[in-house]
This record gives C-alpha cells, sequence and structure tokens, in this order.
C-alpha cells in the first residue's frame, strides 16, 4: 500500500467540519491512496466513534482509496493511555494515535513516554520537544513519530525530524485536518517534510512509506 498517506485526520465525528465520506472524497480527488480518520476519544466516546467510522468503510472503497478506521486517544491521563488503546484495537481500531506533547497545549507530561512504551500505539502525533530515550522506545517498536503541517503543532518539527533521525524512528508526515483545505496535495507534503530538515532521500522515505506492510509488521 505506498502512495500518498495521511493517518491523521478529523470529522464531524470530533472536532472536524466534515462527514467522514466527505473527507474521503476530497482525500481521494487529491490523489490519495491511503486515509485514516483519527477522530479525538477517551473512553466516553470510542465506541461511537469506531462503529461510525466502519458505517462508511465500504462506501469509501468506492472512492479507490483505502480506507483506516482509526482514533486519537487525546488528553488521556497517561496512566490509562494504554487501556484505551488496547480497547480501540479490540473494538475495530487500526490506526492507534496518541496525541502527543505538542508545546501549544497542557497534554500531561508522560504522554509521550508512555506512547512510545505502548505496543497498541501506531502513531504519537505532534510530540512536541521528544526526549532522544522516548524516541528510541519507539523505534524499538516501529511506532512512528508525525511531522504534521497543523498551525502551532508544527512548531517543533525540525525538533521531531532530529531527535527521530539520531534514534532510528519511523516518521509520517500528517495533516491533521479538520477542515477541508488542510489536506495537503502531493507537492505541499514534499515541503512539510523538507522544511521540517528532512534529506530529500529521507522526505522520500517517509512520504512513500509503505502503510499495510508497516502495520502488518507491527501487528
Amino acid at each position: 500500500m505506498r502512495g500518498s498517506y495521511d493517518l491523521h485526520t478529523h470529522t464531524l465525528l470530533s472536532d472536524g467540519e466534515m462527514l467522514p465520506i466527505e473527507l474521503v472524497r476530497r482525500a481521494s480527488v487529491l490523489g490519495y491512496a491511503t486515509l485514516a480518520i483519527a477522530d479525538h476519544v477517551d473512553h466516553s466516546n470510542l465506541s461511537e466513534v469506531i462503529a461510525a467510522q466502519q458505517e462508511v468503510k465500504e462506501m469509501a472503497g468506492e472512492y479507490g482509496l483505502t480506507f483506516l478506521c482509526g482514533v486519537e486517544i487525546t488528553h488521556v491521563p497517561p496512566a490509562c493511555i494504554p487501556a484505551v488503546a488496547r480497547r480501540a484495537r479490540e473494538e475495530g481500531a487500526e490506526v492507534v494515535v496518541v496525541h502527543g506533547e505538542t508545546v501549544v497545549e497542557p497534554v500531561a507530561a508522560g504522554t509521550n513516554r508512555t506512547a512510545c512504551t505502548c505496543d497498541d500505539v501506531d502513531v504519537l502525533a505532534h510530540p512536541g520537544l521528544i526526549s532522544g530515550r522516548d524516541a528510541r522506545d519507539a523505534a524499538r517498536r516501529q511506532i512512528a513519530l508525525e511531522i504534521t503541517s497543523r498551525a502551532g503543532h508544527n512548531r517543533t518539527n525540525g525538533h521531531v525530524a532530529a531527535v527521530a533521525r539520531e534514534a532510528g524512528c519511523i516518521l509520517v508526515v500528517d495533516s491533521d485536518a479538520h477542515g477541508p483545505h488542510d489536506l495537503l496535495p502531493a507537492g505541499a507534503r514534499r515541503l512539510v517534510a523538507r522544511g521540517a530538515g528532512l534529506s530529500a532521500a529521507e522526505a522520500r522515505d517517509s512520504l512513500g512509506l509503505n502503510i499495510s506492510s508497516w502495520l502488518a509488521n507491527r501487528h
């Protein structure tokens, strides 16, 4: 499963502006091969979000892309993240994202650490000033760190890229899209990757990540 992907997008199921199928359609028009919807969840809404996404999975295939059911575990106390991630996986989430310690929100200290040591987590989103220790743990588990185009969250992209390079982490480039104009065409995705300090080869590897192979190796 190669080609353009986005593993971190939002819909009306949380704080986004679009229905899931509209988001899928817009991504397909931009040429995406793989799209994950990762709406914000905690224990209170996890089941409903996953069930709603599963309702549109078959429809999404009509637009010629691979749709992955996902969640973004958001502002959950670090000690509770593994249980939420495990439940999400059991209920059908194909991509489990954790809302990392971005510098623009009061995310609880220890969130990055917990996410990077949890086998049920696939992506640590906008991890802020992530430590080398946490990045190395993520690398051992093939948990991807995110380079993001989202305003505010993207302030630490350069740090994330440098720490990930040193630790040998997988990097994914996502939009954290909330509205119709947040999804990135291919050229913009390359600019985000290169702007984070990735070399041309590193950007090519991250943007061309085989999502299905990576997820299969993890699970």
